[in-house]
């Protein structure tokens, strides 16, 4: 029986999403047995030109083309909070996108502070990898540090800087998803997200990424 794929296209803004992104949209997707989704290549967007009137709206548009009408799936900007206030700027960024292109689903998600938090909110599940120390704890404010890459780089025993185009994806791939969930609220955001775009769905917090497991892919 044919089904419909499951397909995302997402807008970031770091070099090193590039290739952790669809790691972590793919592990997601393993998590809910969805076997065959398509998880496109993200589009490269600066965050100056992505926040300013008519910027998001054009990388919408774009990834918009990509996604095929009526499939399960969408469109995700995945981008860092820096000093912005999620609770204000990911809300109006949103409604921005979504009056884009209102025939598609759309999630908008600030990592707060940025994408590295979501490593140092699952730092036990690290240790010893990509050059880290073996026995990592979790900062008390992994949601609020700033400078991220600055703590992973200090907690390297290689001598070695964190590199995010280097080390970005393989860490995504270590990390302990549901520690993350636990210890920070921008990543329980980002995988209630994903729920949405695949399900139409909006998951509990906490709850498995895709509330209903879609055998081979089916919506």
């Amino acid at each position: 029986m044919s089904h419909l794929r499951v397909t995302i296209a997402s807008v970031v803004e770091g070099e090193g999403e590039i290739s952790a992104l669809p790691v972590l949209l793919r592990r997601l997707m393993y998590e809910a047995e969805i076997w065959d989704a398509d998880i496109l290549p993200p589009f490269l967007v600066d965050r100056g030109r992505l926040v300013r009137p008519g910027g998001l709206e054009a990388a919408v548009e774009g990834q918009a083309r990509r996604v095929p009408a009526g499939h399960p799936g969408g469109i995700l900007v995945v981008i860092d909070a820096d000093d912005d206030c999620p609770a204000s700027l990911g809300p109006s960024l949103l409604a921005r996108a979504e009056t884009a292109r209102p025939d598609r689903r759309t999630a908008v998600v600030l990592a707060n502070r940025e994408f590295e938090a979501w490593f140092l909110a699952s730092a036990p599940s690290l240790g010893g990898r990509a050059g880290l120390a073996e026995h990592l704890e979790v900062p008390p404010n992994s949601e609020t540090l700033r400078d991220c890459k600055g703590w992973l780089t200090h907690h390297r025993r290689d001598g070695v800087r964190y590199r995010p185009r280097v080390d970005q994806a393989a860490l995504t791939q270590d990390m302990d998803l549901d520690l993350a969930r636990v210890n920070s609220p921008s990543f329980d955001k980002f995988c209630r997200d994903i729920t949405y775009l695949v399900t139409g769905k909006r998951g509990n917090s906490r709850s498995c990424p895709c509330t209903t497991k879609q055998p081979s892919g089916t919506p």
